[in-house]
């Protein structure tokens, strides 16, 4: 596939912008890019020629497809404005062994509402009412098989902190966790317990068929591979979420962060990244009362690599471009906005070295707009996903 005379933002680290570009893909993959100057009209003939699809950006913009860093698509599916909620177990406050792909249904809407405002990826998982909720999963959005969709599983640990994980157990069955202080002993006393197998298994002293399968989930948590993926909207628990991320050495994300523009300054000293949102919603529970679209932007101006997401169906998948243009409407810089829908949000899911930016051998997730697609009138021109073309505008 050959995309044509398209102002190319390839959202890579120098973040090269080809006024008027070209993106080839070959397969799968991106093969070659730049501007259309390097590219004769001969070439471009005999591709036509040999029934190689081409397609015409002109007055359009070329982007990486776009990235949903935390939502529940698949998961929690809209029916009938009724969800059918995959989402939570709610009869066990710490499930880490509970995986995302086994809840995922590809035919859920919301992927083709997806793929229709130019997103090709998106991270799914476990919702916020456990203290753990279980793996969470990076993957395409184009399919029917979900073991074919999959980019990386597990792709992170959930975590919950604040009043989901209370209103569920404390509140409504009288059991633990009740309090900030039982969700944070909870946590501490089930990686205390996977700390204590790892050394174990390292030393040998787990036989081989002995193994702990509950204790096994974490072993990638511990070894930094997948980070904790921890909700947290208030002040204390985003600090009690990095407090408890350092005593035990691991990687974490900050997911909601929603009074992160409070103490920006201790989340930027944390070295955590952040998955802002969802901010397109109403203030439905006392943990978000000051939730903000300014957010994104004071987290940046700090140093905070940040991403944003709907959380859908908080937020509908749909509106992901808009959350990040009005992000830039409340300080955000443009090139923030793009970055923390593809590839800030690509790093933040550690699978940067597929999606994310427009780069040779990457992926062929790419998105062709009218325009900036964080504008409320951009629409949505082409969207490929693996180097196929799946949804054409009108």
């Amino acid at each position: 596939m050959l995309i044509i005379h398209g102002k190319v933002l390839t959202m890579s680290g120098a973040g090269t912008v080809f006024e008027n570009g070209f993106v080839q893909t070959e397969g799968e993959k991106i093969a070659s890019l730049g501007d259309m100057s390097t590219l004769t009209d001969e070439v471009i003939r005999q591709k036509r020629e040999s029934g190689e699809p081409v397609l015409d950006a002109s007055g359009g913009w070329v982007t990486p497809g776009l990235i949903d860093a935390h939502c529940h698509v698949g998961i929690s599916e809209e029916k009938w404005g009724m969800p059918s909620d995959d989402c939570n177990e709610m009869t066990d406050p710490v499930t880490p062994y509970l995986r995302a792909i086994d809840a995922v249904n590809p035919m859920d809407p919301a992927f083709h509402d997806a793929i229709m405002a130019g997103i090709t990826s998106l991270m799914t998982g476990p919702g916020s009412s456990n203290v753990v909720g279980g793996q969470s999963l990076f993957m395409k959005v184009q399919g029917r098989d979900i073991d074919n969709m999959v980019v990386k599983a597990p792709a992170a640990m959930k975590v919950a902190f604040g009043e989901n994980p209370k209103r569920n157990y404390g509140q409504q069955n009288n059991v633990m966790p009740g309090s900030r202080m039982a969700i944070a002993a909870m946590l501490r006393e089930e990686l205390y317990k996977a700390c204590r197998y790892r050394e174990k298994k390292e030393q040998g002293k787990i036989d081989p068929g002995d193994e702990d399968f509950r204790m096994e989930c974490w072993l990638p948590v511990l070894r930094k591979e997948i980070p904790l993926k921890a909700h947290a909207h208030r002040t204390d628990d985003i600090l009690t979420a990095i407090r408890i991320a350092r005593e035990f050495g691991l990687d974490m994300t900050l997911d909601h962060c929603t009074e992160g523009h409070l103490i920006a300054d201790e989340i930027a000293k944390s070295g955590f990244p952040v998955i802002v949102g969802p901010d397109l919603t109403s203030r439905s529970k006392i943990e978000v009362k000051n939730m903000s679209f300014k957010t994104a932007g004071v987290l940046e101006r700090a140093g905070v690599k940040t991403a944003i997401m709907t959380d859908h169906p908080v937020s509908l998948i749909r509106y992901l471009p808009i959350c990040a243009g009005l992000s830039v409407k409340q300080g955000l810089s443009m090139d923030g906005g793009l970055r923390a829908i593809t590839i800030h949000a690509a790093e933040i899911c550690h699978v940067d070295d597929r999606v994310g930016s427009l780069e040779v051998g990457k992926d062929a997730d790419i998105a062709v707009f009218t325009g900036n697609p964080m504008e409320t009138f951009t629409k949505t021109l082409y969207t490929v996903v693996s180097g196929q073309v799946v949804f054409k505008g009108e």
